[in-house]
């Protein structure tokens, strides 16, 4: 294992797993075995668990916030599940646009109450794109906090709320996508996310040093790799294409 500071973050190796922290924000890339790889990040929001999943879930409004989606459809809305279509587009070099496509089936489960707070989550999975596997959850778990007499913050009370918002993702490109590559986009994707998650909300503030290590896109608010003309599709993304065309 290894450890060195590049000037902007801690990074940690070893030959399976790596991590990466800077900013607040945690994230492990462990390798699973061939082409696959599992991200997991978090950070800390002090903000209400409520306050943070209207955001994830306001699903139309993501592609108006996040940088780096440009479209976020609702194509399907039951009770507790949502199929979105995504695009993210990032600038490449020389003026060009990359652009990758993939449609999404979020499963929102319900509350889960804990001692000292609770938690829920929202799984999801690409059920069309260019990922042999591309799957995992948002989790968010809120504590809730209070004062004692000696001024100090405690588990346990309803005077404020600090909620950690968990990201992981399990991938796995296709063979002609460079694993490596992907993971590198995801990873600053996921960092620029999760980032945006804690100052979307009302008392947002810089919670770097909250986490100390252990243990996500334009899709799913993550990102995504492929060449320039972006993923090629078929099924639904090959039926809608004009219509959700940037």
């Amino acid at each position: 294992m290894s450890l060195h500071y590049d000037g902007r973050a801690i990074i940690i190796q070893d030959e399976k797993e790596e991590s990466l922290c800077e900013d607040g924000v945690f994230i492990e890339i462990k390798k699973l075995g061939g082409n696959c790889r599992r991200i997991r990040s978090k950070i800390g929001i002090e903000a209400s668990l409520d306050t943070v999943w209207d955001i994830l879930t306001d699903y139309e409004k993501l592609a108006d916030l996040i940088p780096g989606l440009a479209v976020s459809k609702v194509v399907e809305k039951n009770d507790k599940f949502a199929r979105l279509f995504q695009i993210g587009q990032q600038n490449l070099p020389l003026g060009l646009k990359f652009n990758a496509k993939g449609v999404l089936d979020c499963y929102e489960k319900d509350v889960e109450i804990l001692p000292h707070g609770k938690k829920r989550e929202i799984q999801f999975k690409m059920v069309e794109g260019d990922f042999t596997q591309f799957e995992g959850t948002w989790l968010l778990e809120q504590f809730s906090k209070t004062k004692n007499e000696d001024n100090h913050e405690v588990i346990g009370g309803e005077e404020s709320s600090h909620t950690t918002l968990s990201y992981l993702v399990d991938v796995k490109p296709k063979l002609w996508l460079p694993i490596r590559l992907v993971e590198g986009r995801l990873c600053k994707e996921i960092k620029t996310n999760l980032s945006w998650c804690r100052e979307s909300t009302p008392d947002a503030v810089d919670c770097e040093g909250r986490f100390s290590g252990g243990t996500t896109s334009s899709l799913n608010h993550g990102g995504g790799g492929g060449g320039e003309e972006g993923w090629r599709l078929e099924g639904y993304l090959g039926e809608n294409e004009e219509k959700f065309k940037v």
